[in-house]
């Protein structure tokens, strides 16, 4: 689970960033045969590493006028190390961006509004949708490149539930039905339900949107529901099922460190929740067929929405930025290097490039593409920038759930702190 960092943010929000640099927005006059070299940074787990030094090799052969260097970390790390570079204005050309830290970075002029660059036909955006773009905006300025697509998403051993259910949860399933078969499973098989249903910034969200409501509301500056009744269901639903043993205890998924521990993975839970990109490599680790739905209903199709799973930003303090928008065309358009990349980072943005690379995936692999496919189809909606004052709201969520499951606090009292200092937190952050 993502640990965030909220002692970075005094970090982005205290500094103007002095010494931002105002060059130009695109480095037109760059003499091309004059060799330059830019610096990307991006966060992940060992296979990102592995496939984006090969891309980035790729685009080297092909465009000798530019090298690249490059440095990777955990998502702990890569939040931790941005901070004082923003500060020294050193940081990379290109960064791997997430959608929590979009408007704070910049809210505070750190970021190039990519915008030009489409308009100059750098970026080529003809099979991409509008929509998808959207996601990487904040207000009319597009901040960061979508790289792929995601969608929440319940992976699971249908098999596993079958053996001990006699029944697999359908496509329009409730919380309900998911409630009864944790419970079955755990009591015919003596093993976990269900996983930590982790991380909870992405599933009480969308428990939220089941029942008509969002997190925030719509200018960002307040949370969107009203009725605390919500979070707590939500919360004792969990606790009931962690009373009964179908659902693991803090400790336990604490002690999780990669996709080999997970408990779906050694077939003691037939579910993971979490986000469609996962799938190929639970299904890959557990060496058998998994399937992948929506989470539960009522209201599935209005509560899903791709979500960009991380984008590209090019830094203000960059010289060199039309040949870090060159580096931005070439992962998202060229096929050669998404066949490399293989939906790792979501679904391609270029329906031409994700179709292409579709037709040479395996039939377990097509199965997440296929997915979030059809959720994108069948809604129109796509996730965008969290609001000011997010990172300190989910890492207060992250804490409450973990008291709660632990619990040293009840939903009630969780909702009720929840609701005080996350709409403290969204107020002084106008």
């Amino acid at each position: 689970m993502k640990k965030l960092l909220i002692s970075i943010l005094p970090l982005i929000v205290m500094l103007a960033f002095t010494g931002c640099s105002e060059s130009s927005s695109a480095d037109s006059s760059q003499n091309r045969e004059e060799k330059v070299t830019l610096r990307i940074a991006w966060w992940g787990e060992q296979p990102r590493h592995d496939y984006t030094v090969k891309v980035i090799k790729l685009f080297e052969e092909k465009n000798p006028d530019i090298h690249i260097e490059f440095e990777f970390s955990n998502w702990d790390d890569y939040w931790k190390r941005l901070a004082p570079m923003a500060a020294a204005n050193q940081l990379p050309d290109i960064m791997q961006m997430d959608l929590l830290y979009l408007k704070a970075y910049s809210k505070n002029k750190l970021l190039e509004d990519l915008t030009p660059y489409i308009r100059n036909n750098i970026i080529h955006t003809t099979y991409i949708d509008d929509k998808i773009l959207s996601g990487g905006k904040v207000g009319e300025q597009l901040y960061g490149f979508p790289l792929g697509l995601n969608a929440p998403a319940v992976i699971m051993d249908s098999n596993l539930i079958a053996s001990a259910t006699n029944q697999v949860p359908k496509l329009n399933w409730t919380w309900n039905d998911f409630e009864k078969i944790a419970e079955n499973v755990h009591k015919q098989k003596n093993i976990y339900g269900t996983n930590g249903m982790k991380p909870p910034e992405v599933f009480f969200p969308y428990y939220l949107r089941t029942n008509g409501k969002n997190l925030y509301n719509v200018e960002g500056t307040s949370l969107g529901y009203e009725d605390d009744k919500l979070f707590v269901d939500y919360f004792d639903m969990q606790l009931r099922l962690l009373n009964e043993g179908a659902f693991p205890r803090v400790d336990v998924t604490e002690q999780i460190k990669g996709i080999e521990d997970e408990l779906l993975v050694n077939q003691q839970s037939p579910m993971t929740w979490g986000y469609s990109n996962q799938y190929y490599s639970f299904s890959k680790a557990a060496d058998h067929s998994l399937e992948i739905i929506a989470p539960p209903g009522p209201n599935q199709q209005e509560s899903l929405s791709v979500r960009p799973s991380m984008l590209f930003s090019i830094t203000k303090s960059s010289k060199h930025k039309e040949a870090a928008a060159r580096f931005i065309n070439f992962f998202v358009n060229n096929t050669e290097a998404n066949k490399l990349i293989i939906g790792e980072r979501g679904v391609p943005v270029s329906s031409k490039v994700a179709e292409n690379v579709k037709k040479g995936l395996s039939t377990e692999h097509k199965k997440s593409f296929d997915y979030v496919i059809n959720v994108e189809n069948s809604n129109a909606k796509v996730e965008k920038a969290d609001p000011l004052g997010g990172i300190e709201v989910v890492n207060l969520l992250q804490e409450i759930s973990e008291q709660i499951l632990f619990k040293k606090i009840t939903p009630l009292e969780g909702a009720q702190r929840f609701r005080k200092e996350a709409n403290e937190i969204l107020k002084n952050t106008k």
